[in-house]
């Protein structure tokens, strides 16, 4: 990313990439390590259990690592791609990308910053002793933060759609992908962020905002996902889909994790501090429509990018497209709700015994997509040289 003529806002999916596979370490902490009282695991379970030499603390050192890991990487991309942005921002290119259709692709910045507060949160959970004592103080400093973001994001959108309303210049045949439906990945985002306090803390008033900002930036995602799902398969079907946005097909499957973990925050939130029993079931039923939903778009993906040979030309070929930093959040996505299917739709059920044989054999496809994930994520960044190193030039083509 060495010239600014290069640059894209899609630029953006490398840090959200990194900011996700941080929360896939998480993920392995929050359902394995035992954190009887607390609803997500913090500083004081995750060491307690390094110090029993078994397998559970092999799982937790790697975990812990990995979060490190990928959260400081998330922020040297993040602080990296915002330098960039801020000179672009003083290009002509700037100006006619924000009278276009690409104007979309701003709604990357609000996506990767929500993603960055998630990112910090779990950081600070899991390495600052004792910061859980005092979560209900930090619920409403995420809250604002959450604000910010969706206000932010809802300000690119409102801009972006007025323009093409009023002037009617959207261009069906040109579109034929679902790229444009990144701005339904940042209202998801947005969502699930203000769920997180309503199914955690304990005060009311801040359950409720948390409740309802989730509830509203769920609304705007499932009304624009019936006109943008529709629209884009539309142009699609008629004009085939290109093959350089071909990832675009698995943008459902973090759009359909963030509102299947947003529901069931929801779910938890109404439990625990309204008191509203909900039926275990209910939990099976979301967790598998969710995936279910996945599998297909999967799929559905896999094969159109087979078909057109994405992965031979544009991760493991000479050419180079920014895009292809939306390969990661798929897979991210899939490996964190295949654990909640697991937990939520499974163990919490009583289907399947916690620890028993067959739920760790269970566990593996969501394992298997992770190491995928993370050979494509190092794939790119050598191809890209995010690091300063690697086979590519440190160039990044506009989309």
């Amino acid at each position: 990313m060495n010239s600014t003529k290069q640059y894209t806002p899609l630029c953006w999916l490398s840090a959200l990439g990194a900011g996700g596979l941080t929360v896939t370490f998480f993920i392995y902490l929050n359902f394995l390590v035992p954190h009887k009282g607390v609803p997500m695991a913090t500083f004081e379970y995750a060491f307690s259990v390094l110090k029993r030499g078994d397998w559970l603390s092999l799982t937790a050192g790697f975990a812990l690592a990995g979060i490190a890991l990928f959260a400081l990487i998330h922020l040297f991309l993040l602080l990296r791609v915002i330098r960039k942005h801020s000179a672009f921002q003083k290009t002509d290119a700037y100006h006619q990308l924000r009278n276009s259709t690409s104007e979309v692709t701003l709604m990357a910045i609000p996506l990767t910053l929500t993603m960055t507060i998630n990112v910090l949160f779990i950081v600070g959970a899991v390495f600052i002793p004792g910061l859980w004592s005092i979560v209900e103080y930090l619920f409403p400093a995420a809250l604002g933060a959450f604000i910010l973001t969706g206000t932010f994001a809802v300000k690119i959108f409102l801009e972006y759609f007025t323009r093409i309303l009023s002037r009617g210049d959207y261009d069906l045949d040109a579109n034929n992908n679902l790229s444009q439906m990144i701005s339904i990945f940042a209202f998801t985002m947005v969502a699930v962020g203000f769920a997180a306090p309503a199914a955690m803390s304990k005060t009311l008033a801040i359950e409720a905002i948390g409740t309802l900002g989730a509830i509203f930036f769920s609304s705007i995602a499932i009304l624009l996902i019936l006109i943008k799902l529709t629209i884009g398969f539309q142009s699609m079907l008629k004009n085939g889909i290109s093959p350089e946005a071909s990832p675009s097909l698995w943008i459902m499957i973090p759009i359909l994790t963030l509102l299947g973990i947003t529901f069931t925050r929801l779910l938890m939130g109404f439990e625990h501090n309204f008191e509203h029993h909900v039926p275990k079931m209910g939990f099976l039923v979301l967790t598998a429509v969710i995936v279910s939903l996945q599998l297909i778009f999967g799929k559905l993906g896999y094969f159109v990018m087979r078909q057109n040979r994405y992965f031979d030309t544009f991760v493991f070929g000479k050419k180079r497209s920014v895009p292809s930093f939306a390969l990661i959040c798929p897979g991210v996505a899939f490996m964190v709700f295949w654990f909640f299917f697991i937990h939520f739709g499974l163990v919490h059920t009583g289907i399947v015994g916690k620890y028993t044989l067959l739920y760790f054999l269970l566990l593996l496809p969501g394992v298997y997509v992770q190491i995928k994930t993370l050979y494509y994520f190092f794939v790119l960044s050598s191809k890209f040289s995010l690091f300063g190193f690697g086979r590519g030039a440190d160039k990044l083509e506009a989309a």
